[in-house]
């Protein structure tokens, strides 16, 4: 019956919201096994990385200036969380954690350079943090714990910035690592986002890569439940900030749950539910802020109305076209080449489709990686591009991706025809859309400025939102 919990940055930003986990894992521990993974504290892993970019470009003043920030943001949680007689050593220890990270930033400041490898070790600095400061915490109320950073127990690959892991090494840590404490009683608080290769070198699995620590865990000590905790009631069926009608829904599926976060629902790591769904470990996504709310629950399989669930949408995204300027060119080999590179640069393509005669054909990413794009395609069919076998890379960032996720939606005939007409009501253009042979998404990109109203024509057409 081991439940596996995990908090994110909103959930651990503050004393107070630390307390607060605290007290739901302290509720759960006294009924049972519990492993608990922690975020670093909300923004502190942006002001790590800037501070490796200040470094890098040899701004020792604002690095400085960052690190003065990050000692006083933990100080200060510290001492409002932790009783007198426990704070010298917990201060000590978040001493020494950030002067880890002080000097791999200042190696970075003299070399002019940020290593990847160096990177990974640094980011990590945040969870290590938060899991410092909530042992703490717990002990000082009674509960026995025990900080575990989180490169001893998940075993990766050495893509730093984007580790996979590797399950049969990261069973064998988490049984070395966290199963003697959870026989002694002892509530584990381990550090998410990060892990480390066979041979030691530390490695991140991207941003928001707690959620995936997380399952990670729970798939390597076969648990009965995996909690994500985070600052909303729930899965939705739209963003509420656009549909105000918007409500939780109370089961998804592992599919529905995936898709909606690798098109932009803020509610899971997308890669999370993969450890998860061949042991058919559930998954609840709840709220830390309103704990008594029951969230919702991401199993195998339910019993689903026809049509959507939910619609999400993307607004930081762009369009990248390539096409040959004669039909010479195997449009399909200069496809096969491009999407090469985007796996060598390791970016995520959120959308793709094609024309068969004019053999063009336009990808959709996330514009944090468009330089990294640019720059691999380029590479890649630069000989093409020199001879004018292929028009200049063609990049629109004024759009944004629409996703429409159900498994209802499968075989249901005219639903693709009702969205888009509630998209050309509002008269919005389509400029591409693409959909799997599973008919589980429906994915649309609009120009940038009809995309809230957009989803807001499909959430109401579709009859997603609360009943009146």
């Amino acid at each position: 019956m081991l439940l596996v919990m995990k908090f994110g940055g909103t959930s651990m930003g503050s004393a107070e919201r630390i307390r607060v986990a605290a007290r739901i894992s302290r509720e759960q521990h006294q009924r049972r096994p519990v492993v608990v993974v922690v975020s670093a504290m909300s923004k502190i892993t942006d002001l790590l990385l800037d501070s490796l970019r200040k470094a890098e470009a040899g701004d020792q003043s604002d690095l400085d200036q960052n690190l003065k920030t990050l000692y006083a943001r933990h100080f200060e949680c510290c001492r409002e969380l932790l009783p007198p007689a426990r704070q010298e050593a917990a201060l000590a220890g978040i001493h020494g954690l950030i002067g880890e990270f002080s000097r791999i930033a200042k190696g970075c400041l003299m070399l002019n350079d940020r290593p990847p490898r160096s990177i990974d070790e640094a980011v990590a600095i945040g969870e290590r943090l938060s899991a410092l400061m909530m042992a703490e915490y717990l002990e000082s109320e009674g509960v026995p714990a025990a900080a575990v950073n989180g490169a001893d127990v998940i075993a990766t690959d050495a893509v730093f910035g984007n580790a996979t892991p590797l399950m049969d090494a990261t069973r064998e840590r988490a049984a070395k690592i966290l199963r003697p404490l959870l026989d002694q009683n002892i509530l584990p608080v381990m550090t998410g986002f990060n892990g480390s290769t066979l041979d030691g070198r530390p490695t991140t699995l991207g941003r928001g890569g707690s959620d995936f620590s997380a399952s990670i865990a729970a798939a390597a000590l076969d648990a009965s439940e995996l909690w994500i905790w985070t600052d909303v009631d729930g899965i939705m069926t739209g963003d509420p900030r656009l549909v105000p009608d918007a409500r939780v829904l109370d089961a998804v599926t592992y599919n529905e749950a995936a898709e909606l976060a690798y098109n932009g629902a803020k509610v899971l790591h997308p890669r999370t539910l993969a450890p998860l769904v061949e042991r058919h470990i559930p998954v609840w996504s709840k709220n830390s802020f309103a704990p008594e709310k029951p969230g919702t629950r991401i199993v195998p399989k339910i019993e689903s109305t026809r049509g959507p669930h939910a619609v999400t949408s993307m607004a930081d995204v762009a369009l990248v076209s390539i096409e040959p300027a004669n039909s010479v060119l195997s449009g399909t080999k200069v496809m096969a080449r491009a999407l090469g590179a985007l796996a060598r640069a390791n970016v995520e393509v959120l959308a793709i489709t094609s024309s068969s005669y004019r053999q063009n054909f336009c990808f959709l990413v996330r514009q944090s990686e468009l330089e990294r794009v640019t720059e691999y395609l380029e590479e890649s069919l630069s000989l093409e591009f020199a001879h004018g076998y292929l028009k200049p890379v063609s990049v629109d960032c004024h759009v944004g991706l629409i996703a429409v996720v159900g498994e209802g939606m499968r075989g249901t005939p005219g639903l693709a025809g009702r969205i888009f007409t509630a998209i050309s009501r509002e008269k919005i253009n389509i400029i591409a859309i693409a959909q799997g042979s599973s008919e589980l998404t429906i994915a649309i990109v609009v120009h940038r400025d009809g995309l809230n109203r957009a989803v807001q024509a499909i959430h109401r057409e579709c009859g997603l939102g609360v009943a009146n």
